[in-house]
């Protein structure tokens, strides 16, 4: 493959409008992703950009090269779509034109995407030579993954050679930039709005196209689709994610898990629970008295999105039960707000840890006294104690 045939994916080069922008443009909620305002723009720069898939990854990046158009000429920006290359030699050589093309056209600085290089094995190959030579010192180069372990071991094979260039991970909206996005001020003073934003967030979770009315079936595949790819079973996926389900929102083991299955090993059953966990469908909340942190102990498995829990309860025919879900709501948003949650049992039990809040969530009856350390949120009190956790604002 060459530059040359990689200009459907460039419309710029010819004139026209990219198809990604201006499907974001006709949607009825649509923003402009603050991340955007993460990237490094000074030559030279590597950033990573990780996070699930149909997040809008490339939808963000095609709305910065949009950006970059206003002051750059449409040769100084290529996009290239990693998953329709054969390998990385193809890479290279686009890449190679790429330089060439600049240097004709007097282009001092490039801005280069690759996009979902995770689908190309050893795409690094790709782009490394070039930087060690020198011949990207004047670029800015972007790269977006869907897994973060993988790419994050990608990462780590560029020491001392990323430049300015930021590491970013995006996710799906939390429930304090859905409620930004629907345009509701002052949700303090606007209680039974804040809680049916809260309902309808519990259906479509952050992702743009669900909270735009799409159709989910593309995430769903997705998904399947990377399962797939990294070489993975769909029966013991579909078996591990019915397994965590079913055991929430109790704490539980890896052989507790594999218990449940058809006879999968608890190895077999962790291996797969890892794989989920790079993916950003699972996160884990592990043991912490004090300041020890038991990782042998049993885990709290979440969700990381709520969408994703009721597509994974749908597919693996497993029920979804309201406690749960709203438990993994607090812990993903503990987890963004303090980049690491646990769960404390004692003589009591709190849901999630994080900082120095110990939250448990009771979406019926409390029946059991729990110490002033310990917050207690009903099924009404969530959504506003997920408003309190806004980056801006320290936590209550």
């Amino acid at each position: 493959m060459r530059l040359g045939d990689l200009t459907y994916m460039n419309p710029w080069w010819e004139g026209k409008e990219d198809y990604h922008v201006r499907r974001w443009r006709e949607q009825r909620f649509h923003w402009r992703p603050k991340w955007l305002g993460k990237l490094s723009l000074k030559p030279f720069s590597l950033n990573f950009v990780l996070g699930p898939r149909q997040v809008g990854k490339t939808t963000g990046i095609k709305l910065r090269i949009q950006e970059l158009l206003k002051d750059n000429p449409p040769e100084a920006v290529l996009y290239v779509n990693v998953e329709v290359l054969p390998s990385h030699r193809e890479l290279l050589n686009i890449l190679r034109e790429f330089q060439e093309l600049k240097e004709k056209e007097g282009i001092k600085t490039g801005y280069i995407f690759l996009d979902e290089v995770t689908s190309l094995e050893g795409w690094w190959r790709g782009i490394k030579p070039l930087i060690d030579a020198g011949l990207l010192e004047n670029d800015v180069v972007t790269v977006t993954g869907s897994s973060s372990l993988r790419v994050k071991r990608d990462i780590e094979l560029f020491p001392g050679r990323r430049g300015s260039g930021k590491t970013i991970e995006v996710m799906p909206l939390s429930f304090p930039e859905y409620v930004e996005v629907m345009g509701l001020e002052r949700p303090g003073l606007r209680r039974e709005r804040v809680l049916k934003l809260f309902e309808a967030y519990l259906s479509t979770g952050g992702f743009p196209a669900s909270i735009n009315g799409l159709p989910m079936d593309d995430l769903l595949g997705a998904y399947i689709g990377e399962i797939v790819r990294f070489g993975k079973s769909l029966e013991i996926a579909k078996e591990t994610l019915a397994a965590v389900i079913r055991s929430a929102p109790s704490a539980t083991s890896f052989r507790a898990l594999a218990g449940m299955t058809s006879g999968y090993s608890y190895k077999v059953v962790q291996d797969y629970i890892e794989f989920f966990t790079e993916l950003y469908i699972l996160g884990i909340a592990y043991l912490k008295q004090g300041n020890q942190v038991l990782y042998k102990r049993e885990k709290k498995f979440f969700f990381r999105d709520p969408l994703l829990a009721r597509l994974f309860a749908l597919w693996s025919g497993t029920e979804l039960r309201e406690d749960a879900l709203y438990e993994w709501v607090v812990q993903e948003h503990l987890h963004r707000r303090f980049g690491e949650v646990y769960y404390y049992r004692n003589s009591y039990e709190a849901d999630a840890v994080a900082g120095d809040l110990k939250v448990e969530v009771k979406t019926g009856k409390t029946h059991r006294k729990y110490p002033k350390s310990v917050r207690v949120l009903g099924k009404e009190e969530v959504p506003f104690f997920l408003l309190e956790l806004t980056p801006q604002q320290p936590a209550l």
